[in-house]
């Protein structure tokens, strides 16, 4: 059984710091690109951040670049999204999902939704002001 646990999310104020981890079994992990998306009340799930099966590469969107940090640690089948800085406009419930490996390699493909197999079930970021 395929399976994406997301853990770590919380409520912290705003400037403060969460570590979100993204658990995976029952698929092989090292040969899938993992994304981080987020969705908040009222709007689309949006594409945070992800990370490549091959090179590790990290990619992130422009509303989080330079505050967010994504890792992956194979051994583990786990991914880590570090939120650092953190800002009311966060707020959201965080998923992590998996797509087939290369997918990142397309700068529009990496943020689709449709190209990720499998999803975990969110875990929430609260931000107060």
């Amino acid at each position: 059984e395929v399976q994406l646990q997301a853990s770590g999310g919380g409520l912290v104020q705003a400037g403060g710091s969460l570590r979100l981890s993204c658990a995976a079994s029952g698929f092989t992990f090292g040969d899938y690109d993992i994304g981080w998306f987020r969705q908040a009340p009222g709007k689309e799930r949006e594409g945070v951040s992800c990370v490549s099966s091959g090179d590790g590469g990290a990619y992130y969107s422009k509303s989080v670049k330079g505050r967010f940090t994504i890792s992956r640690d194979n051994a583990k089948n786990t991914v880590y999204l570090q939120l650092n800085s953190l800002k009311p406009e966060d707020t959201a419930v965080y998923y992590c999902g998996a797509a087939p490996g290369s997918t990142l390699l397309s700068s529009r493909g990496r943020w689709t939704v449709g190209n990720y197999d499998y999803w975990g079930q969110g875990t929430y970021v609260t931000v107060s002001s």
